[in-house]
């Protein structure tokens, strides 16, 4: 059990988080008409479909967005106990040449990312590729940086970013539930021994 609960986001800071998100992305891409967004399941999906409508509001147009499960790219798929979940890959539209926004809710050891980036090839040849984030919380296996972050959050290897959503889990948040830190035991010890006399 965490053994301290911070939240980081409420539902309004993360509709801010990615309305700035949104903007940043048409700002450095000098529109949308060449973009398409993906997101990874099962929440960058649901953040993919909020920039997309975030950024079709600002821009006037449809955006393409479309999900990946990216279950079977991962390299621990073979070594995981548990049964994993599968979900469906959806991008009815073609990568070749676009510019692909890759959404994902929290940015860790780039392992998860690192797997989209196979699938993405395996799906086409995009122009370009940028990583939009909700949260970055740091210690990285793999040298992958998000080109969009809506919140950087520090935290120890054990710790845990809990985000919730309000189309899986009825609230949105972003809550960081720090591990228990074990507690280091004095070095010092007693002297039992007898103090000498003076002579």
């Amino acid at each position: 059990m965490p053994a301290n609960v911070t939240e980081f986001l409420d539902g309004k800071k993360i509709q801010r988080a990615l309305m700035r998100v949104s903007h940043e992305i048409i700002e450095r891409n000098q529109g949308a008409s060449d973009l398409v967004i993906i997101g990874i399941r099962k929440r960058g999906d649901h953040l993919a479909d909020r920039l997309a409508s975030n950024i079709g509001e600002i821009e006037k147009i449809k955006m393409p967005v479309g999900y990946l499960d990216i279950t079977f790219y991962r390299d621990d798929v073979h070594s995981r106990l548990e049964q994993p979940e599968v979900y469906q890959t959806e991008i009815m539209f073609p990568i070749d040449d676009k510019i692909v926004v890759l959404v994902d809710d929290v940015l860790f050891t780039g392992r998860t990312i690192r797997a989209a980036l196979d699938q993405l090839t395996d799906l086409g040849r995009p122009r370009a590729i940028q990583l939009a984030v909700l949260v970055d919380r740091g210690h990285r296996e793999l040298p992958i940086k998000a080109d969009y972050v809506g919140k950087n959050i520090p935290t120890s290897p054990d710790d845990e970013v809990v985000v919730k959503l309000q189309e899986i889990d009825g609230i949105d948040s972003v809550e960081l539930h720090q591990a228990r830190r074990k507690s280091k035991k004095s070095s010092s010890t007693k002297k039992t021994g007898k103090r000498k006399r003076g002579a």
